[in-house]
Formats: structure tokens, C-alpha cells, sequence
């Protein structure tokens, strides 16, 4: 199974900054990329990911910026990480059973699916489920709850002065 990439932690965080801004408020992608201690190349790539996967809209222009498409409500954390991983399988199958160099005369015994490709893909649509089920929203609760008023007035008071 491969790891999910690191750009999926940045579009998330991103996504709930911009979930939580005023409405028709955007911020730049350099700002975002500062406000989280990203490179802005690094940044925007996954941005252009998030635009190309409608989960934000880029707004062209010196004030121009980035801004959800869609409510908190609409966009669920599924939809962040398949806007930057793709929505392929995570768990590829090689059939490695069939490479080894143990043989027989029976005719081949591997008619059905690899019994743990069958379990892997189970369990990867499990958790897909549970991503498609939380939203941006639920994120932003979380925050709401967990981080630190001292955090909180930190990061408004950096979003207040680069909203555009």
C-alpha cells in the first residue's frame, strides 16, 4: 500500500482556512503558502488541483485568490485527497502468487481474485466511506473545539490582513 501524499495534509489545511473565510473573500495562494510554511510553487500545484477538481475556484487578478466552490458542507475530506492523489485504488495488486517458483501440475488454483487483493480493497473502500462522510464543516468544528484561542486569534489576525 502506498502512503498518501504529502500534498494531501496542505490541501486539506488549506481547504479549511478557506472554509472559513467571509464570504466572497479569497487569499493568495503565496499567503496560503506562507501562512502554512510551504514553498508557493509547491503550494499552488496542489491549489490547481483543488480548482481542476472543483473544490475551490481560482479568482484571477492582482486581487485575485482562492476561495471554496462549494460550502463546508458540500465538500467532504474524500474529495480533497482524490483531487490530489487521484481516485485509483491505493492497494495495486501484482498477483505475486502467481511469480513465485513453486509449481504444479494441477491446473491453476487462482481463478478468483487474490484473496487479499479482495480484503485490501475492502477495507480501502471502508475508508474511503468514512472520508466521503466528513465534510470541511466537521473540520472546522474540530478546529473550533481544539485549537487554542491563542492560535486562533493568531491565524484570524494573519487571514484579516491578506484577504482580498
Amino acid at each position: 500500500m502506498r502512503r498518501l501524499g504529502d500534498g494531501v495534509e496542505a490541501a486539506l489545511h488549506c481547504a479549511v482556512i478557506l472554509a472559513a473565510l467571509p464570504k466572497g473573500k479569497v487569499l493568495s495562494g503565496k499567503d496560503l503558502a506562507a501562512l502554512h510554511g510551504l514553498s508557493e510553487s509547491y503550494l499552488l500545484k496542489h491549489l490547481r488541483a483543488l480548482t481542476a477538481a472543483k473544490v475551490t475556484e481560482a479568482v484571477p487578478g492582482p486581487r485575485g485568490g482562492y476561495k471554496l466552490m462549494r460550502s463546508a458542507e458540500e465538500i467532504s475530506m474524500l474529495e480533497v485527497v482524490e483531487a490530489i492523489d487521484g481516485p485509483g485504488p491505493v492497494y495495486v495488486c501484482r498477483e505475486i502468487r502467481q511469480n513465485g517458483n513453486v509449481t504444479t501440475n494441477a491446473a491453476c488454483a487462482y481463478k478468483k481474485d487474490c484473496f487479499i487483493k479482495r480484503r485490501m480493497l475492502t477495507a480501502e473502500q471502508q475508508w474511503r466511506d468514512a472520508l466521503r462522510s466528513q465534510t470541511l464543516k466537521d473540520l472546522l468544528n474540530d478546529g473550533d473545539v481544539e485549537i487554542g484561542e491563542e492560535n486562533k486569534q493568531a491565524v484570524g489576525q494573519f487571514v484579516a490582513e491578506k484577504l482580498r
